[in-house]
């Protein structure tokens, strides 16, 4: 019985290591050849990130500092933020961005978990399906769909419109109403691609989860609130970053209103459309290049609550 026993171990010593040699080699060449065909895949995508997004910020960066190609500091800074336009136009995209982030939170979020709620799989698909058709439109088209709604002199809920004392384009389009207006413009055209993905999301959800939560009496509204929401987080997050960095771009819906209402919006509502009037109107980069890395700061800094409240990046 020693024998033979001692025979076993010496195999085992002897052909061990080469087994377990094998298997890392195994793994180390499938995760070699793994990422070589990643770092394919995103080659076009960092090209085209490095060439259109990180050089160009880059030379923003060094414009916000400069003037005529000479390093002045925070003066470009100093100059925007005494510039009477400035705190208008930024406290008119807060306003925007307040009004957009939370009706897209609880509208889309809600409006998911009804689809998802229904059983009847011709009726979720055709409900998803309508969510979807307005994020076709272009922005600029969605702009010009809603320019007419809002004209209670051809829009075909005018009757809705004079009901609220808006009688004129111009009432409608005044600066106490733009930033609902605005909303509901960002709403029609990005809401329902979010409600697809958040449906998707809502399907990733384990099923005996689920089923658990029923045998446990749970009803729609506790599920919903203790399992399907918190299982949400990350997606939430994801969208709370990515239309936040879409909502300080505010330019088209103003720049179009305020050019079919010949000036009753003001061409520097937004931010964007400041540093617009001071690049093309008054030929100054520099300012123009200092709001735009005060807009990137503030993107960054709220998207990051974003990221670390949601723990977007950390793994299940």
């Amino acid at each position: 019985m020693s024998e033979t026993r001692t025979i076993l171990l010496a195999d085992a010593a002897q052909n061990g290591p080469r087994r377990r040699r094998a298997v890392p080699r195994q793994r180390t060449s499938l995760w070699h050849r793994e990422a070589r065909f990643g770092q394919i895949f995103i080659s076009g995508y960092t090209l085209l990130l490095l060439a259109f997004g990180i050089v160009p910020a880059l030379y923003a960066l060094y414009l916000s500092f400069t003037r005529n190609g000479a390093f002045v500091g925070f003066e470009n800074f100093t100059r925007i933020f005494a510039d009477y336009r400035f705190w208008p136009a930024a406290t008119h995209v807060a306003v925007y961005i307040l009004f957009w982030l939370i009706s897209l939170i609880v509208v889309v979020v809600a409006l998911a978990l009804i689809v998802h709620a229904i059983k009847v799989r011709w009726v979720s698909a055709s409900a998803r399906f309508l969510y979807y058709i307005p994020g076709a439109i272009a922005g600029a088209s969605s702009v010009m769909l809603w320019l007419f709604l809002l004209d209670p002199t051809v829009s075909p809920v005018a009757g809705l419109l004079r009901g609220i004392g808006l009688d004129t384009l111009v009432r409608t389009v005044s600066i106490d109403n733009l930033p609902v207006i605005f909303t509901i413009i960002a709403f029609w055209t990005g809401a329902g691609s979010w409600i697809v993905i958040m449906y998707g999301a809502l399907n990733n959800i384990d099923a005996e989860v689920m089923e658990a939560a029923r045998i446990d009496g749970a009803n729609a509204v506790q599920t919903a609130w203790h399992i399907q929401l918190p299982m949400m987080t990350k997606w939430i997050s994801y969208m709370g970053v990515m239309s936040l960095a879409a909502g300080t771009q505010l330019f088209v819906e103003p720049r179009i209103l305020s050019q079919a209402t010949r000036g009753v919006v003001p061409e520097d509502y937004s931010l964007n459309q400041l540093a617009y009037l001071y690049a093309f109107r008054q030929n100054d980069f520099s300012g123009s290049a200092a709001i735009s890395i005060v807009l990137l700061a503030i993107a960054l800094i709220l998207s990051s609550i974003f990221i670390f409240r949601g723990k977007l990046f950390e793994s299940d």
